[in-house]
């Protein structure tokens, strides 16, 4: 299965907001360049992140995101399915209808079975696991490895507190 680039991000977002310090932010801006996404991309997709409750925003001089309290314990599936939204693998009925469509096609029930697989095989993992077994970000201290016990990183500019 394939992500589309808006969960991809969302992915990386959360995982990158992960290595921050509490009380730390980033601009939309500095996000951007930290994921490789485009400015504009970004922003629609922290817009997604905080009307679903992962992302908290600040506006304003001071302002930027950083994750929500309970993101850390969020199910990468359940984060996932939100993000992908509910569309079919297959787009049987779209520009080019598929003549096995109106057939109760075998093929499009076997891809959406392996959909929810594919999100279920994920729902055991933590967005806290991705952070803690990622190697940290260059510009934070990551403190779900601190609670673990693993190395810390140096402080450097492009966060806010």
């Amino acid at each position: 299965m394939h992500l589309t680039t808006f969960a991809d991000l969302g992915l990386r977002t959360l995982m990158v907001l992960g290595d921050l310090q509490p009380g730390q932010r980033v601009t939309i801006s500095d996000l951007a360049t930290r994921i490789n996404g485009s400015t504009n991309h970004v922003a629609k997709v922290n817009a997604r992140l905080v009307e679903l409750g992962w992302v908290a925003a600040v506006r304003g001089r001071n302002g930027g995101v950083y994750l929500a309290d309970d993101t850390r314990q969020a199910s990468v599936g359940k984060i996932l399915r939100q993000l992908e939204g509910p569309g079919e693998v297959v787009d049987c009925e779209g520009g080019q209808n598929c003549p096995l469509a109106s057939r109760d096609c075998a093929l499009r029930s076997r891809l959406a079975a392996a959909r929810e697989a594919f999100f279920a095989e994920l729902d055991g993992d933590t967005i806290g696991d991705l952070i803690a077994n990622t190697a940290p970000a260059p510009f934070g201290e990551n403190p779900t490895r601190q609670a673990l016990g693993l190395p810390r990183t140096q402080q450097s500019s492009g966060v806010t507190a």
